[in-house]
């Protein structure tokens, strides 16, 4: 859509709020304080599917295991024992940076 210069800064300055206004973001039903369950009456009032099952809080790990069948616990050279965690690697900002050129 072409505009004249006009028309498109009078459309522009619809959107400006006058001085000392504040921008609402989300109110209504996408109010953060009941945003979940005015969603659900919505979705059921528009006669609309329920929304997606929650995400599961299984780790990468399990999640790993069950769609590929690897077991990152087992030893990846003799696949028998299992790995145990000794320790944890500082930050990488903590450690010292090498100029590799």
């Amino acid at each position: 859509m072409t505009l004249e210069a006009q028309e498109f800064i009078r459309r522009f300055l619809l959107h400006v709020l006058p001085e000392g206004f504040m921008r609402i973001r989300h109110f209504g039903f996408l109010a953060n304080r009941a945003k979940k369950q005015s969603l659900a009456q919505c979705r059921k009032l528009l006669d609309l599917q329920p929304p997606l099952p929650p995400c599961s809080n299984r780790s990468a790990k399990d999640l790993l295991l069950k769609l590929t069948r690897v077991d990152l616990s087992r030893c990846p050279s003799c696949l028998d024992g299992t790995m145990i965690a000794v320790g944890d690697l500082p930050a990488s900002s903590s450690l010292p940076r090498w100029d590799s050129s």
